[in-house]
């Protein structure tokens, strides 16, 4: 279990960062060339990696349904909407939602068993959790006072001006 935690945590830390990588390269490239070189590059790494460490069996697909062979698309939509939620949310406040809704999403297909997931009952521990969570990046977002708020603006200020130099 512990492995799993860590590989868990270890996938947040790398989304978070493609995430901020992503959206810079927007910036200069566009959404769709953005998400062309994202994919591209993820399926040039995964298919060298997959070759050295499985070797032939990277190509054996046993008994998987076809539907799932187009899960490569549904990353389509996740480059495209988190470049673009980052872009008008910023990192923080986009991630924080992104991982709301990836929680409460999951939650509602293990509820319900959908894509061939083991049924797992849905309790009224796991609502508050969910709920808890979303409490959490309202207050987030919108907790804090007018002067913090302030200081912050006047420091991102400063910091875009040392940056661009004006």
């Amino acid at each position: 279990m512990l492995i799993g935690l860590l590989f868990a945590m270890m996938a947040g830390v790398l989304v978070g960062l493609q995430n901020i990588f992503n959206t810079r390269v927007n910036d200069h490239a566009g959404t769709w060339s953005t998400t062309a070189l994202v994919l591209g590059l993820g399926f040039l790494a995964s298919m060298t990696l997959g070759v050295v460490f499985e070797g032939k069996e990277l190509f054996v697909l046993k008994n998987m349904e076809t539907w799932f062979w187009f899960s490569g698309l549904i990353g389509v939509g996740v480059v495209v909407c988190l470049v673009q939620g980052t872009k008008l949310l910023g990192p923080t406040f986009a991630i924080s939602i992104v991982l709301t809704s990836q929680l409460g999403s999951a939650l509602m297909w293990d509820s319900l068993g959908l894509f061939g997931l083991e049924k797992i009952p849905f309790t009224s521990q796991q609502l508050l959790g969910v709920l808890v969570i979303i409490g959490g990046v309202i207050v987030f977002k919108f907790g804090g006072s007018r002067q913090e708020k302030q200081k912050v603006q006047s420091i991102q200020r400063h910091i875009k001006e040392q940056v661009t130099g004006r």
